[in-house]
């Protein structure tokens, strides 16, 4: 389990980049972090969805309803044409700012 702290100016990044390989609701966004990090990132619904509200009023993501043969609707996120603009933003910043930790640290780049 990593730092809140760490997590916190992280979370949209990841969201936004798990959006733009396909649409997902909550709950599978959730499993897919968790698989992805091999289960050393776990995220709660008490971020996932405030992150998710938050990219949705600012019009980086939509929310939509899709009905299921069995069980309830499921509310699925996908990302807009400003969410991918974004999310090719935060990763240039991102893959900046872990070069430059990286070279604090005494470790080399990619």
């Amino acid at each position: 389990m990593y730092n809140r702290e760490l997590l916190k100016g992280s979370t949209s990044l990841l969201l936004l980049q798990l959006l733009n390989e396909r649409a997902m609701y909550g709950y599978e966004l959730v499993k897919e972090m968790e698989k992805r990090s091999q289960n050393t990132l776990q995220v709660k619904e008490g971020t996932l969805y405030p992150a998710l509200h938050k990219l949705e009023q600012q019009g980086y993501v939509e929310a939509y309803w899709e009905k299921k043969e069995k069980g309830p609707a499921r509310k699925y996120y996908k990302l807009t044409s400003a969410g991918k603009k974004l999310l090719q933003e935060k990763t240039k910043e991102w893959m900046s700012f872990s070069n430059m930790m990286n070279q604090m640290l005494g470790r080399s780049g990619p």
